[in-house]
């Protein structure tokens, strides 16, 4: 039969184990912003039939009209600290390249990583002009996806190319069918020499650049300053991306990389 003093050291030990845990969870939270935590760790629950449709933040509806630039998109969360990670300013080259409200874009058109539904070789760019999506093809089924915009030349050219050379921060040099239209153009012309590369300049902080049996194509996937445009159809220009999604992409894509447009 335990003694009282064999009962009391182990009560002892017990409780003071019980106050060692207590003290550990104390320092572990005492300095947790736990309206963070609950952010950072809350479940992500996708439902493909909403994404696309905005809701009122202040009352929960979906807009089905015009949308206030308070509004959010449905899909991933807007705050997520990983979005707000990627789309952030980032000095890049001596240009201070303004963060993305990637709030205020349909969430599907997130950089992010996915099946691959087409079944290329790994390595391979495929632009879906269809959907407004550029994925490059991971090994293991999967794909690294980016929402693009695609001006009227974007759709002037589809087909199997490669990525001939690829360049930051680009100086843009307008086709003469887009000086024609635009004569006010003429003053970037390849006998003026371009533009100068810079945060105004249409090709952004990247432009990969492709061609077929050795010619160049005139397409290009490139940056834009312009965020409204991703996932549209625009006046002007080939495959528009994010600047800070293009600038990943270039760090991912090698040398001669094959591209399909569909």
């Amino acid at each position: 039969m335990p003694t009282l003093s064999n009962f009391s050291r182990r009560q002892f030990l017990r409780t003071s184990g019980l106050a060692v845990v207590s003290a550990g969870l104390a320092s572990c939270t005492s300095s947790m912003n736990t309206d963070r935590f609950r952010q950072q760790t809350a479940p992500v629950f996708r439902n493909p039939a909403l994404e696309g449709r905005w809701i009122d933040p202040r009352t929960g509806a979906f807009l089905e009209g015009p949308v206030d630039e308070g509004s959010l998109p449905t899909g991933l969360p807007p705050q997520d600290p990983y979005y707000s990670a990627i789309y952030a300013a980032v000095d890049d080259g001596g240009y201070q390249v303004p963060a993305v409200p990637y709030q205020q874009i349909d969430a599907r058109f997130y950089r992010q990583e996915v099946d691959d539904p087409f079944g290329e070789q790994p390595g391979t760019i495929v632009v879906d002009t269809a959907d407004r999506f550029l994925y490059l093809v991971q090994p293991g089924g999967r794909a690294m996806r980016y929402g693009v915009g695609l001006g009227r030349e974007g759709f002037a050219w589809s087909g199997r190319g490669v990525i001939q050379w690829k360049q930051k921060w680009p100086r843009w040099t307008p086709p003469g069918s887009m000086i024609e239209r635009q004569p006010e153009l003429a003053r970037y012309s390849e006998s003026a020499g371009g533009m100068s590369p810079g945060l105004n300049n249409p090709l952004g902080s990247r432009a990969l650049y492709i061609f077929q049996n050795g010619q160049d194509t005139l397409y290009r996937v490139h940056g834009t300053p312009e965020w409204q445009s991703i996932g549209k159809a625009v006046s002007s220009g080939c495959v528009r991306m994010l600047n800070q999604d293009v600038m990943d992409l270039y760090d991912r894509v090698r040398g001669k990389a094959p591209i399909l447009v569909v």
